[in-house]
């Protein structure tokens, strides 16, 4: 089993969840955090930590969202780990809740 993070995530990329997590599964983009899920083992720290909501156990991903779990694997593959907390994006908080984010989803 692993968790995803999810499109919440996209602009916000709080990473109050990197600090718990106690395999370094976390990778981090431009803009968005991917969990590795070969590392993830599944421990559920991370969630309570993301003050977004945006993670979830693979099993409880919410409706329509389900590609990123793809999206998780392929980024985390590319991205380099990251295990201590950062600062928020300046307008983080405007980005909680925007709905359609992944077109804004960078990748390199």
């Amino acid at each position: 089993m692993t968790h995803v993070v999810t499109e919440n995530c996209i602009k916000c990329k709080y990473t109050d969840c990197v600090e718990v997590c106690p395999v370094d599964c976390f990778h981090e983009g431009p803009n968005f955090l991917a969990i590795d899920p070969g590392e993830c083992i599944d421990c559920t720290l991370c969630v309570e930590e993301c003050p977004v909501s945006a993670i979830f156990d693979e099993n409880d991903v919410p409706a329509g969202q389900e590609h990123f779990l793809a999206i998780n694997a392929e980024l985390a593959q590319k991205w380099p780990v990251i295990d201590t907390k950062k600062p928020a994006p300046l307008d983080a908080t405007q980005w909680d809740g925007v709905p359609g984010k992944l077109p804004l989803l960078e990748r390199r």
